[in-house]
């Protein structure tokens, strides 16, 4: 009775699981053209420049179209005849650098500027968390833009290359600028950084032991000085001494330890890097305002914040400010005051990253293979894709990888 009710099933739906299946394989996208503008850069008295000629002469020999504005290479001591030599079309308005597909920075983007971005236009810019807003991100959310952050681009080693070339140069220049600060014309005690017979020489305190603490240090040395430095990662102190060959004063920031030290102190270095959002603050304001009459501060992590609190962000034009009669220097883009080895070592970075793109399709194709590259973005096509960001301006966001997969 039980076989006759039993339902025949034919047999291609049994023996399917056998039969050999279609691969499905990702196609390879052929090369392609990108159109690549570079503005003027009008904000924060930036001296530098996203790409030089001789990075403009590779990219134009691989068939992409650049477009500069004029004069946008003038403070980094390039001419609109160097960069017109290497094959870069010149613009003479900024609407017409706007109309690229991918806008290069070295300094964010106006309100302005975003006005002139269109959907699915691609921005590489540094973020510079102290001077962005809300209406900044949703500026960019309305327009549909996909935005990198340069600071936040990984390589495969898995570091930060621009945040590293960039520290190097914000390291040695940080003991450069505070040994101006602290002489008399430059508003300072008249004390000379490094010590001369007789004379003990300054005391120099490193918040952070990573790249800017390094080439802080070496200089701060070189120079003569004493220096200290504080950071809760002792593989970062240790291979900071290993790098720098030479026994060092380095210890965990302790509270206790670190008061001592800041209040002997005649410069202290803000060096702290955060990975996705604002540096932590380390040195409260109390603290600051028991420090030496006439010591210096600079910051260096003032691009994502500051690690005093008592920091604000000033620029090259006015650099500095006195509170509690201590100076302090927190400009976020320290290394314009050298633009043309900055705009050098930017270009250097970017432009593998943009032949890559060229090669692979699209910078957007390459964001689906490169995840360091993927890190750097924070708005994709009007949603935010930083979770910092989206708490500190109370905006939702939306995990990037569940974005591309939908899109490709």
């Amino acid at each position: 009775m039980s076989d006759k009710k039993k339902i025949p099933v034919p047999r291609e739906f049994t023996e399917s699981q056998y039969r050999p299946q279609e691969e499905t394989l990702q196609v390879q996208q052929k090369p392609n053209k990108l159109y690549i503008g570079i503005p003027r850069e009008i904000t924060m008295q930036e001296n530098r420049v996203a790409l030089v000629p001789s990075s403009v002469a590779t990219l134009v020999a691989h068939g992409h179209r650049i477009v500069i504005e004029t004069e946008a290479g003038e403070k980094s001591s390039y001419s609109d005849h160097d960069y017109s030599e290497a094959g870069a079309e010149i613009a003479y308005s900024s609407e017409q650098v706007y109309k690229a597909d991918i806008i290069i920075k070295v300094a964010p983007p106006t309100l302005k500027e975003i006005d002139l971005m269109h959907p699915n236009q691609i921005l590489i810019s540094p973020l510079q968390l102290p001077i962005i807003s809300a209406d900044y991100i949703n500026k960019l959310r309305q327009k549909r833009v996909i935005a990198l952050a340069m600071e936040y681009i990984k390589d495969e080693s898995d570091t930060f290359p621009v945040v590293r070339i960039m520290s190097e140069m914000a390291g040695i220049n940080a003991m450069l600028t505070a040994a101006e600060l602290m002489s008399t014309t430059g508003g300072g005690k008249g004390v000379l950084l490094g010590g001369i017979s007789g004379v003990p020489s300054a005391k120099v305190v490193i918040l952070g032991a990573g790249i800017v603490a390094e080439y802080a240090t070496r200089t701060a040395l070189g120079l003569g000085a004493e220096v200290r430095i504080f950071d809760n990662n002792i593989t970062k102190l240790k291979r900071l001494q290993n790098q720098v060959g030479r026994p060092l004063y380095t210890c965990a920031v302790n509270p206790h330890y670190l008061e001592k030290e800041l209040l002997g102190a005649d410069v202290a270095i803000g060096a702290v890097h955060s990975k996705s959002g604002r540096t932590p603050v380390i040195v409260s304001e109390d603290l600051v305002s028991k420090m030496k009459a006439g010591a210096v501060i600079i910051d260096v992590s003032i691009d994502q914040g500051g690690c005093f609190a008592t920091s604000e962000v000033t620029s090259l034009e006015k650099p500095t400010f006195i509170k509690h009669d201590v100076i302090h220097y927190c400009v976020p883009n320290i290394a314009s005051r050298v633009s043309r080895t900055a705009s050098m070592a930017v270009s250097n970075i970017l432009t593998p990253i943009l032949l890559k793109a060229g090669s692979t399709g699209s910078i957007e194709y390459l964001l689906f293979n490169n995840l360091g590259l993927r890190h750097g973005v924070y708005t994709y096509k009007g949603c935010l894709t930083n979770s910092y960001l989206g708490e500190r301006f109370e905006i939702k966001s939306t995990d990037l990888d569940l974005l591309i997969t939908s899109n490709l």
